[in-house]
């Protein structure tokens, strides 16, 4: 099992969850951030501004990124 911790980025903010959550695995870990993200996304997406990014990162217990999703808002042209 390995400890890994939720990092939520959006314009200036970025938190890292201070409790760590444990998986049996890098595969565990991925099934419940996309689950965890799927739970978010309406909200977020609801409140994004143009030409921003919401980001979560999966951390390993080192805070070193393991998994990255974004959502971005751009205007073309």
């Amino acid at each position: 099992m390995s400890l890994y911790f939720f990092r939520i980025s959006t314009g200036r903010y970025s938190g890292a969850a201070d409790q760590p959550y444990e998986f049996e695995d890098r595969a565990a870990a991925w099934t419940e951030m996309t689950e965890v993200c799927a739970n978010l996304l309406a909200s977020i997406a609801r409140g994004l501004k143009r030409d921003a990014e919401w980001r979560m990162e999966l951390l390993d217990e080192n805070k070193t990124p393991v998994f990255r999703i974004s959502l971005v808002g751009e205007t073309m042209s």
